[in-house]
């Protein structure tokens, strides 16, 4: 057992060891996986995560998935047959890693974790309340208090890549036939330039995210249903029907759509917030809707007609 900080220790994530029923030593960090408590005791967390949180770390497991299944098809080519595979592979890829790193947390071979509850934005940056008492000697207390949703996305993270990079080139080696030499391997480079930056991104914006990713979600999944609805000239439900990949793309965005909402209400209230899912389906009949009133080429021929 540990006992937090002294007076001369300010904020939740100092402490000293307990021996003996008596204070020993100087005033140091929690052990990990503990924290503070409002006596200034270093409590071992127990709790079981929030949906919140579990909403938080689907988030940020679904970043690199969304950033492989965009490489793939931007780098695929529409002759290429391998496409469709090589999105089964990434997603085989990142359920095996989020099934590893649950089993890797503790406790260890169970697929359920304990956590420790975020209660403010500082919880996420205990590096920046390292106290000076003396205004010369700096205490370092420095501790994951969010635990484990600071690491375990890091440690998802680096499987994911070991995983990639162990299935991927193989694959893609035998089915991506129709792509030239230099094409076949670029959704895998790509990988390799967007985990580092999603890594530094958890690391320094992790608690930003936290707070942050339910707006996030639902701003960019309006935003690129919208440029992909444009870019494939949907105007009209009968467009819609035309590829099955338009309506997947659909209602891809549209689980989007209801993830950011279910992040923004937490459910609280089933009775107040279930409903709000009638709203999914709004942006895009809106869309199709006005669609035929902002095309250029109509604004355009009225505009030389005066009107």
């Amino acid at each position: 057992m540990a006992v937090a900080m002294s007076s001369t220790c300010p904020g939740l994530y100092c402490g000293r060891m307990m021996v003996n029923g008596s204070l020993e030593g100087e005033c140091g960090v929690c052990p990990r996986g503990e924290r503070a408590n409002i006596q200034k005791v270093c409590e071992r967390c127990s709790e079981s995560p929030e949906l919140y949180d579990w909403l938080y770390l689907g988030f940020m497991a679904m970043l690199p998935l969304v950033l492989h299944w965009f490489f793939i098809e931007w780098y695929s080519g529409k002759k290429s047959s391998s496409a469709l595979l090589q999105h089964m592979t990434a997603l085989l890829e990142s359920s095996l890693a989020a099934v590893v790193t649950l089993l890797m947390t503790d406790p260890v071979g169970f697929l359920t974790i304990r956590s420790c509850r975020v209660q403010m934005l500082s919880d996420w940056y205990t590096m920046l309340y390292n106290p000076s008492p003396d205004y010369v000697n700096t205490l370092h207390c420095t501790q994951e208090a969010v635990y484990p949703l600071y690491t375990i996305v890091l440690i998802y993270y680096a499987l994911c890549l070991v995983l990639m990079m162990l299935l991927r080139p193989l694959l893609v080696k035998k089915v991506a036939c129709g792509l030239g030499k230099s094409d076949r391997f670029k959704s895998i480079y790509a990988a390799l330039y967007f985990f580092p930056i999603l890594t530094v991104l958890q690391a320094v914006g992790g608690g930003l995210l936290y707070y942050a990713f339910p707006y996030i979600i639902l701003v960019l999944s309006l935003v690129t249903l919208a440029v992909y609805m444009s870019a494939s000239e949907i105007q009209a439900f009968k467009n819609l029907l035309v590829k099955k990949k338009r309506l997947v793309v659909l209602f891809s965005h549209w689980l989007l759509h209801a993830y950011g909402i279910i992040s923004i209400s937490r459910l609280d209230k089933l009775d107040q917030d279930l409903p709000l899912l009638v709203l999914v389906p709004c942006p895009a009949l809106f869309y199709i809707s006005t669609a035929k009133f902002t095309e250029p080429s109509r604004i355009l021929s009225e505009a030389g007609n005066g009107h």
